[in-house]
């Protein structure tokens, strides 16, 4: 019964994400190499890509690419402090990303849920420095008993909030995604799902992105 309601309302949110009147559908795929240290150091090593499939007509087009290194350290049990670098290939330019995070995690019977505050600072020769602060929940539900073993289905969902500051430009950015997973074996996972996310609806020109994201992990 718990995997049926599950499966159900990730089937209710794909339906309605589908149906938004959203402005613009893409791809985006992501490789993310992990790898753990001792005394409980770990990196994380993600290569993202996003192309567009509609943005008003259909029509494909490559928006971007981008590179990115967080290095992490859990403090306790359930908090882990990291920082990053980023850099996005977009339109012809370089963009560079300074990160700064805090994670806290706790495992609950049957799912375990994370809450992630981050601050990011981005570079670019032609754009003003934009300064954001971010906060994300997430949750991880293993289908197949009370945790996530090798060959088993999970779900992922996060819901996450960015307040954005350009200049004396402010904008908040809302993202929803829910993602079906499965671990291919001890060292990879597939997931595949919807990211869904809407900005510049303070000012007026609301603006709908709809991706099917696609992310595989693979442990060092």
């Amino acid at each position: 019964m718990k995997r049926l309601s599950i499966i159900l309302i990730l089937s209710a949110f794909s339906v309605i994400c589908a149906a938004q009147t959203g402005n613009q559908y893409g791809v985006m795929p992501s490789i993310n190499l992990l790898k753990q240290f001792p005394k409980n150091w770990s990196t994380n090593f993600k290569l993202e890509s996003r192309q567009s499939i509609y943005n008003q007509v259909l029509k494909y087009d490559y928006l971007l690419t981008e590179l990115s290194l967080v290095i992490t350290k859990r403090i306790a049990p359930n908090i882990t402090l990291g920082a990053g670098y980023l850099i996005r290939a977009e339109d012809d330019e370089f963009k560079n990303r300074v990160i700064q995070q805090i994670s806290f995690g706790k495992k609950y019977p049957g799912f375990r849920m994370a809450h992630r505050f981050m601050t990011d600072q981005t570079f670019g020769k032609s754009s003003d420095t934009e300064l954001r602060l971010r906060y994300r929940i997430s949750s991880e539900i293993p289908l197949e008993g009370e945790s996530i073993d090798v060959k088993e289905y999970y779900l992922k969902i996060n819901n996450e909030y960015l307040n954005s500051w350009q200049k004396s430009d402010y904008d908040l950015e809302i993202r929803l995604g829910a993602l079906l997973g499965y671990s291919i074996s001890s060292i990879n996972d597939l997931e595949i799902g919807i990211d869904y996310r809407l900005d510049s609806f303070i000012s007026g020109n609301r603006r709908e992105r709809i991706w099917l994201s696609i992310n595989f992990f693979h442990s060092l």
